[in-house]
């Protein structure tokens, strides 16, 4: 790979790094061709983005972003594949399905919403990360709820008062 060739991919790393919220550094050396098909097979339909990149590119593009990654360029030891999502918790849970059938991919770190994580035990803590469209719906559902609460009782105290009212008009 010629000087020009390493700083154009260094410069789209950078870019994807700036773009994406959500990226995942895992090992999948050691699967088979089959296994790393269903694995790629299984990202794109869950909308992950994935990429096997050189340690030392993805160590300069980091170098190179505007984002604190932390202790991220230290785990860039070995195979590394980047997996770039944006919900939270997506790569997470396609690694902990996939591991149901393998041991592998491992979780080397993750660069989520300006948090990292780093290791393979973080992989759980990863997994209930809610998504955006989550939170939402529970904030809505929680917004939602003493409104009903207050309608009810109006719908409620209201037959109830009209009740009354009619029983004593019949008087």
């Amino acid at each position: 790979m010629t000087r020009e060739e390493k700083a154009n991919v260094i410069q789209d790393l950078t870019t994807q790094l700036g773009d994406s919220s959500t990226i995942y550094l895992a090992d999948i050396s050691g699967l088979d061709a089959v296994t790393t098909s269903d694995l790629r097979r299984a990202c794109f339909k869950a909308d992950i983005r994935l990429a096997v990149v050189k340690n030392t590119l993805l160590a300069k593009a980091m170098e190179a972003s505007d984002r604190e990654f932390g202790e991220l360029p230290e785990v860039l030891k070995g195979n590394t594949s980047l997996m770039f999502s944006e919900v939270g918790n997506a790569p997470a849970k396609l690694i902990k399905n996939f591991r149901k059938k393998s041991d592998k991919p491992l979780l080397k770190g993750a660069f989520v919403e300006e948090a990292v994580y780093i290791g393979d035990e973080n992989l759980d803590a990863l997994v209930s990360i809610k998504s955006k469209e989550e939170m939402i719906g529970e904030i809505i559902g929680l917004l939602q709820s003493p409104a009903k609460n207050v309608i009810s009782g109006l719908k409620s105290g209201g037959s109830k008062l009209s009740g009354i009212l009619k029983t004593l008009s019949e008087k």
